[in-house]
């Protein structure tokens, strides 16, 4: 204890007990949402039998370019062991079983989730591709270091989460005045709330505010994104006030549509920068012994040097978002919509049970959980959870570049009414045979406007654009030239 004494005054936030205890509970709610999400989805979507089976990319791809567990063993028994090893484990420690051991049993546990999601992430491909899977896991690293109740806040390691909420907001804020000129225009919002890639039940409202209302909206989001976060590292209370206006425009986001867990770990994350000592007190000191210091201080230096790359990738006018600079995913770099999309663009996909395709063929369709189909469906709230399948569907509808390598096989499963893949989707109209035929079709959504919502009970329009994919069947099937 004496030899820690000299490292009180600067190593230990005693005023900052129950902004741990709130990061940490809720930072534990996020993983055990990530690892539901994977106990869920992996198999139909990464499983060996799966859309882009992970067992094929460990093959290919050298432990170093991607450190995963699944390297040693990738069968679907050990990968659903794995998820649901992570469900438990992060159930404990929002249950506060972090906070009843020692503090290195501590940080084994914090230290297990890491690196059981790591597996999952980097052998995920395009379906674990998205800028929330890294700040998961370099937020989950920083987990490790935060102590539990045997010891104070580490202040180091505070400001480190205050740095990766600075480099996520400022990130964001950049990419945006950087890229789509709508954004500088103030008018990005006319669009975004229609065209964003899975609305909620908010969004239909969101979209129909006033133009002034919208405008207003994009100012504020350049101010909250591009000035606030410096807030985070000066003297309290402004960096209080900082977080807590970070935490009420992620709330509005979190109205107004579906982003998974990025919203909500961004609002765990600002409470790095949460004193709540006028509520609480400051409690009697909780000496951390010296080699958790030292453990601290040399994980600081690490992140210190990591964040070059981040850092000059914000400076950067060709400036990159949602990127990792290494295969742990340590210190990332952030951002989204650096340009928004005007017209939304969805794939239906149908299928009949008829041998023969006529002009008078009857298609039926199927819904999928989250993303439009249904123009009378009212949009739902998923997030945090993560619908990876709905995602891959928007970004498929901009290019078919983005249905490489996964949709095909997709549509093979829907013929063969493989049961694994249908439990990602809201429907199946064949419950009782597959189908004959599949085919795809593009259509341009909008939301109907309040005269249109009145008259037919409808919260979206969609006009047929094109045929996507053709009827197929599978192969050797009567009239078919099925997907491979």
């Amino acid at each position: 204890m004496a030899a820690m004494e000299w490292f009180t005054p600067w190593f230990s936030a005693p005023g900052y007990e129950l902004s741990r205890l709130v990061l940490q509970r809720a930072l534990a709610v996020v993983y055990l949402v990530a690892f539901f999400s994977a106990a869920m989805q992996f198999r139909a979507l990464l499983g060996e039998r799966g859309l882009v089976p992970a067992t094929a990319f460990v093959r290919r791809v050298p432990f170093r370019a991607s450190p995963s567990l699944f390297h040693w063993r990738c069968d679907d028994r050990f990968t659903g062991a794995c998820a649901w090893a992570g469900v438990v484990l992060a159930a404990a420690v929002v249950a506060g079983a972090a906070d009843a051991v020692p503090l290195w049993a501590s940080m084994v546990m914090w230290a297990l989730l890491w690196l059981l999601y790591l597996s999952f992430v980097n052998v995920g491909q395009i379906f674990y591709s998205f800028g929330w899977e890294s700040l998961l896991l370099e937020a989950g690293f920083l987990g490790i270091f935060l102590g539990n109740a045997e010891t104070d806040p580490p202040v180091l390691t505070l400001w480190l989460m205050r740095w990766l909420v600075f480099r996520l907001e400022f990130g964001a804020g950049l990419i945006k005045w950087r890229g789509d000129e709508c954004w500088r225009k103030l008018t990005c919002l006319y669009y975004h709330h229609e065209t964003q890639p899975m609305p909620g039940p908010l969004s239909w409202f969101f979209h129909h505010l006033p133009k002034r209302m919208h405008r207003v909206e994009a100012a504020a989001n350049h101010v909250a994104q591009l000035i606030v976060p410096f807030g985070l590292f000066c003297p309290q209370p402004v960096a209080t006030i900082a977080a807590a206006l970070i935490i009420i425009t992620q709330l509005w986001l979190v109205m107004s549509g579906n982003f998974s867990w990025l919203n909500w770990l961004t609002i765990v994350l600002a409470f790095a920068a949460v004193d709540t000592s006028p509520l609480t007190g400051t409690p009697a000191s909780g000496t951390a012994p010296l080699w958790f210091a030292v453990v601290v201080c040399l994980v600081t230096a690490l992140i210190v040097v990591l964040s070059y790359w981040p850092a000059r990738n914000l400076l950067s006018r060709t400036q990159q978002m949602n990127r990792s600079f290494n295969a742990l995913h340590l210190v990332n770099t952030y951002g989204a919509f650096g340009s928004v999309t005007r017209v939304r663009q969805e794939i239906v996909i149908e299928g009949t049970d008829e041998q023969e395709i006529t002009p008078e063929t009857v298609w039926r369709e199927y819904e999928f959980k989250g993303k439009p189909g249904d123009v009378r469906r009212l949009p739902r709230q998923f997030a945090p959870y993560h619908l990876r399948l709905d995602w891959q569907m928007w970004f498929a509808a901009l290019s078919p570049a983005y249905t490489r390598g996964w949709f095909e096989p997709f549509l093979s499963k829907l013929l063969e009414n493989d049961p694994v893949t249908l439990r990602l989707l809201h429907t199946n109209p064949f419950p009782q045979q597959p189908p004959a035929h599949i085919r795809a079709l593009l259509y341009r959504y909008r939301f109907t406007t309040w005269e249109e919502r009145r008259e037919t009970g409808a919260w979206w329009h969609r006009t047929l654009v094109r045929e996507f994919v053709p009827p197929v069947a599978l192969s050797g099937q009567h009239g078919g030239r099925g997907p491979r």
